[in-house]
């Protein structure tokens, strides 16, 4: 693959637009298309401000990843690590609900288990990390001591 397609490639992982790819290398929309449709190559004061920026410039030039990208913040690495222990159908179901979350759209509900659908018990964790067990439904009485 040549360097134009790889340099595409990671202004693509980036998740930048031509304009604003280029803007990081100090130059134009037009020269971007140049560079990634191979009639030209960036420099290497150019290469060095994509590095800045996130680009992995070893991969660019030579097709290989370096695994130096920036560490995830420990958000994402929460993320990350819970989506590695999950079995091949949960992982499935986290992929699909971040494509929707993503593109702006609710989940679809969760189905309600038969134990929380009509028993009235289990636990809940409400703002104060107070956990209330089991529930009181119609009128109660409480004793006073």
């Amino acid at each position: 693959m040549p360097i134009g397609e790889r340099l595409r490639e990671e202004r693509e992982r980036l998740g930048l637009s031509q304009p604003k790819f280029a803007e990081l290398a100090g130059t134009t929309k037009q020269t971007l298309f140049s560079w990634e449709s191979g009639r030209t190559a960036p420099d290497g004061f150019q290469m060095a401000a994509f590095s800045a920026a996130g680009v992995d410039v070893l991969y660019v030039l030579t097709g290989e990843r370096s695994g130096a990208h920036p560490a995830h913040d420990a958000a994402e690495q929460v993320l990350l690590d819970s989506y590695r222990r999950c079995s091949a159908q949960a992982r499935q179901h986290l992929i699909q609900t971040a494509a929707l979350l993503a593109a702006g759209l609710p989940p679809a509900p969760a189905k309600k288990s038969a134990a929380a659908a009509g028993s009235g018990g289990g636990q809940s964790v409400v703002g104060d990390n107070a956990i209330q067990i089991g529930s009181v439904t119609g009128k109660a009485r409480i004793k006073s001591k």
